[in-house]
């Protein structure tokens, strides 16, 4: 059964703040790639094209995790784990441009439609921290 989101995991997902998205490649190696994110309510959204590593490798084997941390202070994080539970078409862009406002202002620039899939993650683990330290200034 998926894990209900945390209201600090939630205000992550919903700001402007870069993730890692783990997947676990054939041989069971992980590979990572930095993704930007959306939430619809307890399921993490990540806009992608179905030839791409990580959506190729979450159909092989749908567990992934997560690290995101906080734009504006580094030392707020989240580390998921979770499974792929679909791979939803989205040739319209609709939720990829919905992402891509949140961090750059403007709808996404590569326009291609042909193979956008949105992959929609259920939790199962999730940790929250925010570290004692004060960010950069």
């Amino acid at each position: 059964m998926a894990t209900p989101l945390p209201e600090d995991l939630k205000a992550l997902l919903d700001g402007p703040n870069f993730a890692h998205l783990a997947t676990l490649r054939k041989s069971g190696a992980p590979q990572v790639d930095p993704v930007w994110v959306g939430r619809e309510g307890d399921r993490v959204l990540i806009g992608t094209g179905e030839r791409t590593v990580k959506a190729k490798n979450s159909r092989r084997d749908p567990r992934v995790a997560l690290s995101i941390i906080g734009f504006r202070n580094p030392y707020d994080e989240a580390m998921v784990r979770g499974r792929v539970v679909e791979w939803r078409p989205d040739p319209d862009l609709v939720v990829m441009d919905e992402i891509s406002r949140k961090y750059t202002g403007k709808n996404f620039p590569w326009r291609s439609r042909e193979g956008r899939v949105t992959l929609v993650i259920e939790t199962d683990d999730v940790k929250l921290r925010k570290l004692p330290f004060e960010p950069p200034a």
